[in-house]
């Protein structure tokens, strides 16, 4: 691999307005090159790590490790509601994204995915910060994307000879 060329450190913060405009310009691959330049040069940046981590969540559809290294990316977030809400964040386009990727045979992991971020949204609305209400935005999102696919079931609904072996 070739050696990177270092951010400096004065041009973080447009560094991290681009990687912001990447993401929303549906190009999560290069946002993701700019949060890890960033925290080449300073690791505990907490807007990179939440960009990157947003950034990896963009690719779960097209990219497989993805997903575990927006996990890995979470353990490095300071705050419990930080932890808690992201981790809603990533159960939640994880389970978009695989019923993007594998249609309506995903129901049953695209629900207990929906089910757990519903849990992270609920332990981070309990220890939120005042006036933030994005946890709950979140938790509804959710319940109306349950509502409107109703052929969405948890696994222990789809295979009830498991719950039997337990």
């Amino acid at each position: 691999m070739r050696e990177l060329k270092p951010l400096s450190p004065d041009a973080v913060e447009a560094a991290l307005a681009k990687a912001e405009r990447y993401r929303f310009l549906n190009e999560p691959g290069e946002a993701e090159s700019i949060c890890l330049d960033i925290l080449a040069i300073d690791a505990t940046n907490q807007a990179a790590n939440v960009l990157l981590l947003l950034a990896l969540t963009d690719q779960f559809a097209e990219v497989p490790s993805a997903h575990h290294r927006a996990r890995q990316v979470l353990s490095s977030l300071h705050g419990e509601y930080e932890r808690a809400y992201y981790a809603g964040i990533i159960a939640e386009r994880r389970a978009k994204a695989q019923l993007v990727r594998s249609g309506a045979g995903a129901s049953v992991g695209a629900y207990d995915w929906l089910a757990e971020a519903m849990r992270h949204f609920e332990q981070a609305e309990s220890i939120r910060p005042a006036a933030n209400d994005d946890a709950r935005l979140r938790w509804n999102a959710c319940a109306r994307f349950l509502d409107r696919h109703p052929h969405l079931r948890p696994a222990h609904e789809e295979h009830p000879e498991i719950e039997m072996l337990e």
